[in-house]
C-alpha cells in the first residue's frame, strides 16, 4: 500500500489518519459517552495505543481507534449508522481499517468466538445474519482487537475483571494461535488471578 493521501488530505496509514479519526470521534460525541476508565474516546485511544505497543500494523491500530463506531455486541452505542456511515469512516481511516471496524462491530460473539481459531470456523454477522469463514488475517485481527479491547476494560474496571477475567483468559487461550506474543503475554499478565 502506498502512503498517498486520501481526498481528505490524510494518509490512511499514518498519524494524519489517526488525528482525523480522533476529530471524527469527537464530532460524533465519543468524548461525551461514558465508558469504563472515563470516556469512550479515552478507551478507544488506549486500545489503539495497546495495539501499537504490540506492534500491530497501522490499519489494525486505526481499527482499534474506531472499533466501536458501529457499536459492538457488547457495547450497543453506535457513533455512526452502519448502513450509511461506512463510506465516511473509510474516507478517514482507509478501507482496510474500516473493514476491520465493521468485522469487529458486526461480530456475533456467541456464534463466532468458539470457532474463531479454527480455519473453518464461521463468522456470524449480527447486522445481516450472514455466515462466512473469515480469512487468516481477519481472524488474527479480530482476536488481537478483541484482546486489546477486553484487557483495557479489565484494567479500568475491577468488577469487570473479577466477573469476566477467568472466562476471558480461557477465551484468549483458545485464541492464542491467532495472537501476537506481546498480546498473549498481556492476556496472561492482566487476567491471571
Amino acid at each position: 500500500m502506498s502512503d498517498s493521501p486520501t481526498s481528505t488530505g490524510h494518509s490512511p496509514w499514518g498519524v494524519g489518519a489517526a488525528d482525523a479519526a480522533v476529530e471524527l470521534l469527537l464530532r460524533l460525541g465519543a468524548a461525551d459517552t461514558a465508558h469504563p476508565g472515563g470516556t469512550l474516546v479515552a478507551h478507544l485511544q488506549r486500545v489503539r495505543d495497546r495495539l501499537a505497543a504490540w506492534g500491530a500494523r497501522p490499519a489494525l491500530q486505526l481499527a482499534g481507534l474506531c472499533h466501536a463506531c458501529y457499536g459492538t455486541d457488547g457495547f450497543p452505542t453506535a457513533l455512526l449508522p452502519v448502513d450509511t456511515g461506512r463510506a465516511e469512516l473509510a474516507e478517514v481511516i482507509g478501507a482496510e481499517a474500516e473493514g476491520i471496524v465493521y468485522l469487529y462491530g458486526a461480530c456475533d460473539r456467541k456464534a463466532t468466538y468458539p470457532g474463531l481459531a479454527e480455519a473453518d470456523g464461521v463468522f456470524r454477522d449480527r447486522f445481516t445474519g450472514a455466515l462466512h469463514p473469515p480469512g487468516p488475517q481477519l481472524r488474527r485481527d479480530l482476536a488481537e482487537l478483541t484482546a486489546a479491547n477486553e484487557l483495557d476494560l479489565a484494567r479500568h474496571d475491577f468488577a469487570f475483571r473479577e466477573r469476566w477475567g477467568p472466562q476471558l483468559l480461557a477465551l484468549f487461550a483458545r485464541f492464542k494461535p491467532l495472537l501476537s506474543q506481546p498480546a498473549w503475554s498481556d492476556c496472561r499478565l492482566d487476567l491471571t488471578p
